[in-house]
């Protein structure tokens, strides 16, 4: 049975049984979900309907959820079953049927639709927990007990592998696992499931989502009694397929083939290339996939996983003899074997090409210099007689250079020579928690938790209306004071709640008869409801007292105008860029808009001019802007654009300008109704976001036009301060320019002259035979280095070494040039540049002639001349 047909029968199968067939959530998980980088179950997504925040679209449910676990990446290639990406077939009952349900539904298609036979069929349960304060679980053993499994094939285990958790918090619940028996010739007669063994292999995952751990060991029951199951396709597919390896399972036969066929090596005949080729396998299909979900390779979060992916990919590539261009073959591979089940690969092959290529050319290049600067560190630990390299060696060439630490493990022991590890987990390890404490990932979970509890306990969801209106009259469904916080919730509401990089509306709630009013500070999105945060300003708000609320016009306006500007902007970057290009993060408010959009480099001046000029084409097109309600299906046959990281149902909002010609995005913000409305667009800076992430920050309407004026009269005062017309500013200045360009070229050729004519003979050093100067200069620009060398040079003849340091503000610069005699010796500029630079907390190079390099320690420069001075002396033998 191939993988699709078991992907195929596993979702048929209860979708005959009165189960919605749910399509496979993004590997970015929905906001509902900061707990995790990825997804890396199938019950993630669907975590709202588990803790009953959001009503789910069917009471049962199934899916086969792509899933990326990050934990197992160094795993990877050294046994045959782990995996980063991979597909986890589920089903899942939201407060339906329960341990029976899901004990007999399990049963039937182990036995009917995938052949098992019963009497090789092992169940495992929960035991209790004296900790939790759960017995065994007796329900679940007499489910088996009542199908036909013998008792003595139920084995009861601890918590540490019967039950589940999705994190230290959250939902939770006993589980009841299936494993097959796969005979002594694997194992031994006393062996059991859930044991370290080879004998039983467990295929399927039961759990009884029942209580709500928060916090740790405190247990609540959910508001309903929940069935979450877990079917790995690729472990399944090893036993249907007779495999003693996912992979020689079908999905990865043809990534192996093509690893075999690029490196020239076989499969099977040794265990590093075994290992290389399963790695190349297992990476470029989660990176294909994780790319294809809109994530760029980075140094942050879920683009640092991606990075890691590729990197060590590229390194075991590189390492069984693969030429440059592999990563892209591997993915047009995964498209053939993956694309019929998963079409985002297919929809975004060229994105997925093109940033796998880019980032195997770049580390190539990486790769490259860290070779380079290894070798100089292993030179330096032999001539000191060292037995190995230190901690903060391996670190910098890990942290600053990008090398990977395996790599330098393995390349030192070529030279006999060892790494501290200890040291240098110790460094990772410092890394982390700053990079833990920069990040924050906690967020504000609490807060939202107690605004959902009282959103709940205030009856049915608000209706929203602000997409007709901005003045509702409604009732007030829920006031609560918490914290010092006035909350409320309105049966009603026009208010929209911050979500989709959009702000929330301001405004004011006021009684009908006016003795009551309260400011709104904040909406607060809760699945399909929200939450009013409220500043009183006269009287008292009473639940089920009629109100008027009132959003403020010109602040929503302003917004809209932003919002569709916002539209348009990523429409033309695409147009521009290509359709790499995808949104990465946005704001949106009535001040200005911020787009975040994923492309490798800086936007030209004529890319962002060309882009710029789109936009207002459009915006004076006067076209219209319209919200349309469709099915998930149509608006994604139409072209529309939707979001990685968001959460869409069966029915979506599509906003459309134009014919959709220009632009198709699923949103569920508010617009303008005509792009004329938006005035005028002007991009007010563009910047680096992250690695591979570029941010635009521009204004549209009265904002613009006032930021235009200041631009009107900056320009005019700056004709009167150049004493011409405005037309003719540029021109002017363009000709001062020229003129201070050659002022300072004559300033250095006469600051290097004065330098030269300083030189005293007892300077001169002389080292086996070679002249040499060792000189701290102050110049006025590091510019002058050059020139300066030369004339040094040209004093000392041939053979000759210069080695110059300038101060400067924080800063230290570095020159060595060496004489053609000086080179032919031994002595290279490079090598002795590089010395010198570490000693004042830098790096550089150049050719072996001449090399320049800078620091950030220039009180340090004396001990940088004395570096180069032991390098000039290591390379002549002196």
């Amino acid at each position: 049975m191939t993988s699709d047909e078991i992907r195929e029968r596993f979702l048929s199968f209860f979708e005959a049984r009165d189960h919605k067939r749910l399509p496979s959530a993004s590997l970015v998980p929905a906001e509902h979900d900061p707990s995790v980088l990825l997804t890396t179950a199938g019950m993630h997504p669907l975590m709202p309907y588990f803790l009953g925040r959001e009503r789910p679209p069917h009471h049962r449910l199934t899916s086969c959820q792509k899933c990326f676990r990050t934990p197992d990446i160094d795993v990877v290639g050294t046994t045959t079953r782990h995996l980063t990406f991979f597909e986890m077939l589920g089903n899942f009952s939201m407060g339906d049927y329960f341990k029976e349900g899901a004990v007999e539904f399990a049963w039937e298609l182990s036995l009917e639709g995938f052949g098992f036979d019963p009497e090789l069929i092992w169940v495992t349960v929960f035991e209790g927990d004296e900790e939790l304060g759960l017995g065994p679980d007796e329900e679940a053993i007499e489910a088996w007990l009542k199908i036909g499994v013998p008792r003595e094939r139920i084995v009861g285990c601890p918590r540490s592998e019967n039950f589940w958790q999705a994190g230290p918090i959250g939902p939770c619940g006993p589980c009841s696992e299936l494993y097959l028996d796969r005979g002594l010739e694997w194992g031994k007669p006393d062996d059991l499931p859930g044991g370290e063994n080879e004998r039983f292999l467990e295929y399927w995952n039961l759990v009884f989502m029942t209580f709500k751990q928060d916090p740790v060991n405190v247990l609540t029951p959910l508001p309903a009694q929940n069935i979450d199951t877990g079917l790995g396709l690729n472990r399944l597919a090893c036993i249907l397929q007779n495999t003693d390896s996912v992979f020689e399972t079908d999905q990865f036969t043809p990534l192996i083939a093509l690893g075999e066929h690029l490196s020239g090596r076989r499969y099977g005949a040794e265990f590093p290339v075994d290992r290389a080729l399963r790695v190349l396998a297992d990476h470029t299909r989660g990176m294909s996939f994780l790319v294809a979900d809109g994530v760029v390779p980075s140094n942050e979060d879920r683009g640092y996983v991606l990075r890691r992916l590729m990197r060590r990919a590229i390194v075991q590539g590189r390492q069984i003899g693969m030429e440059q261009g592999f990563l892209a073959r591997y993915a047009q591979v995964v498209r053939d074997t993956m694309g019929a089940a998963y079409p985002e690969l297919l929809e975004q092959a060229e994105t997925v090409d093109m940033w796998l290529s880019g980032e195997e050319e770049t580390f190539n290049r990486t790769l490259e210099q860290g070779m380079r600067l290894l070798d100089d560190v292993i030179a330096r630990a032999r001539e000191r007689g060292e037995e190995g390299i230190g901690a903060d060696e391996a670190f910098r060439l890990h942290d600053t250079y990008g090398f990977p630490f395996d790599l330098t493990l393995e390349l030192a022991a070529e030279q006999g020579l060892g790494v501290d590890e200890q040291g240098f987990e110790s460094l990772m390890e410092e890394q982390r928690v700053r990079a833990r404490a920069s990040a924050g990932r906690e967020g504000h979970e609490d807060e939202r938790e107690r605004l959902r509890v009282f959103a709940s306990s205030a009856g049915e969801p608000s209706v929203f209306t602000g997409y007709e209106t901005t003045e509702q009259a409604t009732a007030v469904a829920g006031v609560s004071v918490q914290d010092g916080q006035l909350l409320a919730k309105l049966v009603e509401s026009p208010f929209y709640a911050t979500g989709g990089g959009q702000v929330h509306d301001s405004g004011f709630v006021e009684c009908e008869h006016g003795d009551c009013r309260a400011r709104v500070v904040d909406v607060v999105r809760l699945g399909d409801d929200q939450a009013l945060v409220l500043e009183p300003e006269l009287g008292e708000l009473k639940v089920g007292e009629r109100v008027v609320a009132h959003v403020d016009g010109a602040a929503r306006r302003a917004t809209e105008c932003n919002h569709t500007a916002t539209h348009l902007l990523h429409a033309a970057l695409r147009e521009r860029l290509g359709t790499h290009v995808r949104q990465a993060g946005s704001y949106v408010g009535p001040d200005k808009l911020r787009f975040d959009f994923t492309h490798g480099a800086p936007l030209s001046e004529d890319d962002a001019r060309h882009v710029e000029d789109r936009v207002n084409e459009w915006v004076l097109a006067n076209q219209p802007v319209r919200a349309l309600t469709t099915t998930l299906d149509e608006a994604r046959s139409l072209g529309a654009m939707a979001l990685f990281g968001e959460k869409y149902g069966d029915m979506v909002r599509m906003v459309e300008v134009g014919d959709g010609a220009w632009s198709r995005e699923l949103c569920g913000g508010t617009h303008v109704r005509s792009t004329a409305e938006i005035g005028v667009f002007k991009i007010t800076q563009e910047t680096s976001s992250a690695a591979n992430v570029r941010r635009i920050e521009a204004v549209t309407g009265p904002v613009a036009v006032k930021l235009l004026r200041r631009h009107d009269r900056l320009l005019h005062d700056a004709a009167v301060a150049l004493r011409t017309q405005p037309d003719a500013v540029a021109d002017v200045a363009a000709e001062r320019e020229r003129t201070r360009r050659e002022l300072e070229k004559q300033l250095r050729s006469g600051a290097g002259a004065a330098a030269e004519a300083s030189l005293a003979e007892d300077a001169i050093v002389t080292i086996d035979g070679v002249r040499a100067v060792f000189e701290i200069r102050e110049v006025p620009d590091p510019k002058a280095l050059p020139d300066l060398a030369d004339r040094l040079k040209n004093q000392l003849g041939d053979p000759a070494v210069v080695v110059l340091g300038a101060p400067g503000e924080g800063r230290a610069s570095l020159l060595v040039a060496a004489t053609p005699g000086a080179v032919s010796r031994g002595v290279k500029a490079g090598s002795v540049v590089k010395a010198a630079a570490a000693a004042v907390g830098g790096g550089g190079g150049g050719r072996d002639t001449m090399a320049q390099a800078g620091g950030r320690q220039p009180e340090k420069l004396p001990d940088a001349l004395a570096a180069a001075r032991a390098e000039i002396e290591r390379a002549l033998g002196a």
